[in-house]
């Protein structure tokens, strides 16, 4: 076996393509992402065997004064981490290249399941991967902590529906009252369309981060990343449309075809609760959408979600909505819709990309978030957590007073 510094992109692309576990942050493209999107140093390294690539992994560097930088490895690397002579070799080669490369320390966090959880995330019996975790350590790795919430670089829990499950069974585990908002959206005349722009997209995300106090990235980076994903169709972004003047003519149709009947006494005594319940939502639809009647005389975009895939899943990333679309239910419908979509396309699993661990917390509104996603039924996961490979460990304890400093001296 050779360790390789740099692999091509046609031999890194088509060994993580053949690999069904790989996770789009360790795709080629996802590199080139970071390198437009935030300046980071895109490296492709690997193992061949037989001239033939066995083990490869994008590590983003990050550079730092004194002629040093520091790596990432976002969800770890592309390998068969029970092939314990392979994962040996592997990591022999990374610490020759950190040394090569100056480097003070690799983070990794490996896309791996843990253990199995309860909805509690407490373990319960069943399948884990406690072998691979010792493993790191046993190579040098420092564990950094079974973090719940987000205080690492990517969420160490998620929420992954098995696409091999037949439409009834999946259907079957979401939530009925999620259903149930889905099947409402359908009443506002809302098309689900699939965009190759960006800018919308960003213009609502921008609304959700000040309502949810977050920060969002620039213009920049989305169509930097829309671009290289795109480039190997490996991105969507499904946009929710609606008609407010289509909405308000229907609307006012039904209102009147109701009110008519309530005069003609055709309504019978039993269904005059829900009857009257159907006016004040008709009357409440026609107060929020009257104003946006001739404003959007084709369409409004209401709600936009991007979503990233590798040839075998499907990840949903981030998602901006207004207004109307809350009031449309239209974040619920492009998440349905997404899935379905993965579900058609053949996709292995559909991952919602990141929950806590603390389901309880009450830090923001992450706890809101995480019951979202768990409305879907999908499975409950635990991610190993982060490990670092240091090469200089002096320096690995002072880097964060020195960045520090250098961040202050830079403004």
């Amino acid at each position: 076996m050779k360790f390789i510094s740099s692999l091509t992109k046609e031999e890194y692309t088509n060994f993580f393509n053949s690999f069904a576990p790989a996770h789009f942050l360790q795709s080629y493209e996802s590199g080139q992402t970071q390198k437009m999107g935030r300046g980071l140093i895109p490296c492709y390294v690997g193992v061949k065997e037989k001239n033939q690539v066995v083990a490869c992994a994008l590590l983003l560097k990050r550079k730092t004064p004194l002629n040093m930088c520091y790596f990432y490895a976002p969800r770890g690397f592309v390998i068969d981490y029970h092939n314990q002579k392979l994962f040996e070799f592997f990591v022999a080669g990374l610490k020759d290249f950190l040394k090569q490369e100056n480097a003070i320390y690799l983070k990794v966090d490996p896309g791996v399941k843990y253990q199995d959880i309860d909805s509690e995330a407490k373990r319960i019996e069943g399948e884990n991967n406690h072998d691979i975790f010792n493993s790191f350590l046993d190579l040098g790795f420092i564990h950094k902590g079974f973090y719940k919430l987000y205080e690492g670089n990517q969420p160490r829990y998620t929420i992954r529906i098995d696409l091999h499950q037949d439409l009834v069974t999946i259907n079957k585990n979401i939530s009925k009252t999620f259903m149930k908002t889905v099947k409402r959206s359908y009443n506002y005349d809302m098309e689900i369309k699939l965009a190759k722009e960006v800018k919308t997209f960003h213009e609502l995300t921008q609304n959700n981060a000040q309502k949810d106090n977050f920060s969002a990235y620039n213009l920049d980076y989305y169509q930097a990343f829309y671009d290289n994903f795109a480039k190997e169709n490996h991105v969507k972004i499904f946009n929710a449309l609606i008609y407010p003047d289509k909405i308000i003519k229907k609307t006012k149709e039904e209102l009147a075809n109701l009110k008519n009947k309530l005069a003609n006494k055709e309504i019978p005594e039993k269904k005059m609760a829900d009857t009257n319940n159907l006016i004040k939502r008709y009357e409440k639809d026609l107060e929020t959408f009257l104003p946006y009647e001739k404003k959007f005389p084709k369409g409004k975009v209401v709600c936009s979600l991007i979503c990233s895939y590798t040839d075998h899943a499907a990840w949903t990333l981030y998602i901006g909505n207004d207004t109307l679309g809350t009031y449309t239910f239209s974040v619920n419908r492009c998440y349905y819709e997404a899935l379905l979509d993965a579900k058609k396309q053949g996709y292995d699993f559909y991952d919602l990309f990141g929950t806590i661990g603390d389901v309880h917390t009450t830090y923001k509104n992450l706890a809101g978030l995480h019951e979202f996603k768990r409305k879907f039924g999908g499975e409950y996961i635990e991610f190993l957590g982060e490990f670092d490979l240091v090469n200089k460990p002096i320096w690995y304890k002072v880097l964060p007073t020195l960045l520090k400093i250098y961040r202050k001296l830079k403004r």
